[in-house]
C-alpha cells in the first residue's frame, strides 16, 4: 500500500449529491507523485464530478480531497487551482485575445507576473506545445487540437502540482485527437501527476500507471492497464469493455 508521502492525489470516500441524485457515493482513489491515473466508465458514472472535486469546483457533500497529506479544504480556491490546473472538453479561450495573450492573462492576474516574465513564461510554454509560430493568432484561426494545445499551455505555465483533463478529446474530429493525445503522453512521461477522464482506451492502456472504472458514483475496480483490460474482474467492467472495445 502506498504511504501518504508518496501519493500526491488521495481522494477518500467522497460523496456528493445534486437534489436526489447521488452523483458520488463514496469515491476513493490514489495517485501517487509522478503517476497518470486513468478514469474510466459509461457517461453519467461521476467522473468529471470528480475531477471538479479535486480542485473545489465543487465541494463534496462528504469526505475530503488531500494534495501531498493535506486536506484542500482549508486551501484558497485560487491558489489551489494554481497548484492543481485543469483542461476542460471546451477549450474556453478568450476570443478576441491573441493566443500569446490567453496564456498570459493567468500568470500576470494570478502570479502577478510583470509582462515581460509573463510573455518569456508564456511563449516557453507555446514552444512546448508546438505553437510557438501561432502566438499572435487568435482562436477562431487555430484547429481544435490547436486550440486544445493552447488550454493545456495555459494551465501548465502556472506551473501546476498536478494536471486534471476531463475528455479533453471529445470535442475534437477524429484525426486531430493523435495530437493532443501524445502532447498528454509526454506529459506522463516527463513524470507530470495526471488525473484523465477518457473514452480514449488505447491511451489509458498505453499511458496510465493506474486506470479506475467509475459506474454510477463508485470506483468499481481500479488496478494497472494490463490487469484492468486483460483479466477484469468486476461483471460490470468486463460488460463495459466488451462494448468499446
Amino acid at each position: 500500500m502506498a504511504t501518504s508521502e508518496s501519493v500526491s492525489v488521495r481522494v477518500r470516500d467522497v460523496h456528493l449529491s445534486f437534489g436526489s441524485n447521488r452523483v458520488l457515493r463514496g469515491v476513493d482513489l490514489d495517485v501517487p507523485r509522478g503517476a497518470t491515473a486513468c478514469v474510466i466508465g459509461p457517461s453519467g458514472s461521476g467522473k468529471s464530478t470528480l475531477l471538479r472535486t479535486v480542485n473545489r469546483l465543487i465541494e463534496p457533500d462528504r469526505g475530503d480531497v488531500l494534495l501531498d497529506g493535506r486536506s484542500v479544504r482549508g486551501d484558497d480556491p485560487d491558489a489551489l487551482r494554481q497548484r492543481v490546473g485543469m483542461v476542460f472538453q471546451q477549450f474556453n479561450l478568450f476570443p478576441h485575445l491573441s493566443v500569446l495573450r490567453n496564456v498570459t492573462l493567468a500568470l500576470r492576474r494570478v502570479r502577478r507576473l510583470g509582462e515581460d516574465e509573463a510573455v518569456a513564461v508564456a511563449r516557453a510554454q507555446l514552444e512546448l506545445v508546438g505553437l510557438a509560430a501561432k502566438a499572435d493568432a487568435r482562436p477562431a484561426q487555430l484547429s481544435g487540437g490547436q486550440q486544445q494545445r493552447v488550454a493545456i499551455a495555459r494551465a501548465l505555465a502556472l506551473q501546476p502540482q498536478v494536471m486534471l483533463f476531463d475528455e479533453a478529446t471529445s470535442a475534437l474530429d477524429p484525426e486531430l485527437v493523435k495530437g493532443v493525445l501524445a502532447l498528454m503522453a509526454d506529459l506522463s512521461a516527463q513524470g507530470m501527476t495526471m488525473i484523465v477522464v477518457t473514452h480514449e482506451m488505447g491511451f489509458a492502456r498505453e499511458v496510465a500507471d493506474t486506470v479506475a472504472f467509475m459506474d454510477r458514483g463508485v470506483v468499481l475496480e481500479a488496478g494497472e492497464p494490463a490487469r484492468i483490460f486483460e483479466s477484469a474482474e468486476h461483471p460490470r467492467l468486463r460488460r463495459f469493455l466488451s462494448q468499446v472495445l
